[in-house]
């Protein structure tokens, strides 16, 4: 298994996702954000202890890539979803554009 990283879990996160065919994005004060996979989701698909994982999402935090949201989840910042949304453009944008449709995920490329 590879460390665990920051890159790690986003990649992750899209991974999950994409298996899932399930990606929520919000759009809210002209900011994009994405709902990310549970922490103990990522720890499962990861196959690691679900508190290895723990540290890197306070990394996140203050980081300012993701915000936790009491009984909504863990939701990226625009710096996050910019990330999320170049990783899925570099290694997954076929599977993304199938889920979004090419237009929805031409847009979010757009805006990001």
């Amino acid at each position: 298994m590879a460390a665990l990283s920051v890159d790690l879990l986003f990649d992750a996160a899209i991974r999950i996702q994409l298996l899932e065919r399930s990606i929520t994005i919000a759009f809210a004060d002209n900011t994009i954000r994405m709902k990310f996979p549970t922490t103990r989701r990522l720890a499962e698909f990861l196959d690691v202890p679900h508190y290895y994982v723990l540290p890197y999402f306070a990394m996140m935090e203050q980081e300012e890539l993701v915000t936790r949201a009491e009984r909504v989840g863990i939701l990226t910042t625009a710096k996050g979803s910019r990330k999320m949304i170049e990783l899925m453009k570099e290694k997954y944008r076929k599977e993304t554009g199938e889920i979004l449709g090419k237009e929805v995920f031409d847009d979010l490329l757009r805006r990001c």
